[in-house]
């Protein structure tokens, strides 16, 4: 059901029943059903070995950050640093093969996490770059400063992959428009202002969307908004591209590569959150809006 007080989607196993229904399972897999465009409810470690070899030009993945926390009534402990470091090169290995040869990944992170995901990562692929980007949830902290920043770091299988620059550039307000002749000089004048597009830089301060404001939003514990993933997505993948997400959580990798005109695969082991996934991608066919982005990324406070 929706809770209308804040847009939650809650839906429990009961409920959703009809949607967990539509969802494959790794025996779905080994009796050959196909996983495209599919929710598949099952472990990542046990799924991933039974799809077919470079069948991702995209993986998003947002796994467990190193910290206790239940989802669902599934509880990830804390570790030690060597141990949460054994834990993620252990699925990262499972989702390696799956990235074609022109393929990138990302992983998405906090800032203790941080440091484990980028170290294990260089093991098996390019590490292309860090993003941080600006998060707004949370109320902050008594006797340390507000965690408001997140990573994701950015890596592809070789020296040859895609990257649409035009597709992710950020509109920015000119301050001190400049002409030559009369003309505006690499800017464009709008009845909105004069701006330009921009190369995007790695750090993201536009995607501050209150979570609870997102239309989209589930009882997730560590949903991102659909605006942050579609820019990883159009960057790094092509209209009928696949996209692979290892731990699809409520749901958000596959919404937005749907409403994106791509493919995806989602795997996630919790079958409530399997539901919300299902329900989301049923709005996504009549409704492709993305907060926050209409074709365009501005620049905060444009």
């Amino acid at each position: 059901m929706m809770s209308l007080r804040n847009k939650t989607i809650t839906t429990t196993v009961a409920e959703g029943a009809a949607y967990l229904a539509r969802c494959l399972t790794a025996d779905d897999i080994r009796a050959g059903k196909s996983a495209l465009d599919a929710t598949i409810n099952g472990d990542m470690r046990t799924v991933c070995p039974l799809l077919a070899p470079g069948c991702a030009e995209l993986i998003i993945a947002d796994p467990p950050y190193n910290l206790t926390k239940s989802y669902d009534g599934t509880a990830f402990r804390r570790r030690g640093a060597a141990e949460y470091e054994e834990y993620t090169r252990a699925w990262l290995a499972a989702v390696a093969p799956l990235l074609s040869p022109r393929g990138s990944i990302y992983v998405c992170c906090d800032w203790q996490s941080s440091l484990v995901i980028g170290r294990v990562l260089e093991e098996m692929f390019t590490v292309r770059s860090r993003i941080t980007w600006q998060r707004e949830k949370g109320r902050g902290a008594k006797r340390n400063w507000k965690n408001g920043m997140e990573d994701i770091w950015f890596a592809t299988r070789g020296e040859e992959y895609t990257f649409n620059l035009d597709a992710v550039r950020q509109r920015r307000r000119v301050v001190a428009p400049y002409r030559a002749d009369g003309q505006p000089r690499d800017w464009v004048d709008s009845p909105r202002g004069a701006y330009r597009d921009t190369c995007p830089s790695n750090f993201w301060d536009d995607i501050t969307v209150p979570f609870w404001s997102m239309p989209e939003n589930t009882a997730h514990p560590t949903q991102k908004p659909e605006k942050l993933l579609a820019k990883l997505i159009l960057a790094s993948s092509d209209p009928g591209d696949t996209v692979l997400d290892p731990f699809l959580g409520s749901g958000t990798t596959s919404v937005t590569a749907k409403k994106l005109d791509r493919h995806y695969i989602g795997i996630e082991l919790e079958p409530r959150y399997c539901i919300w996934a299902e329900q989301r991608l049923e709005r996504a066919g009549a409704d492709s809006r993305i907060q926050g982005y209409d074709g365009v990324f501005y620049a905060r406070n444009f």
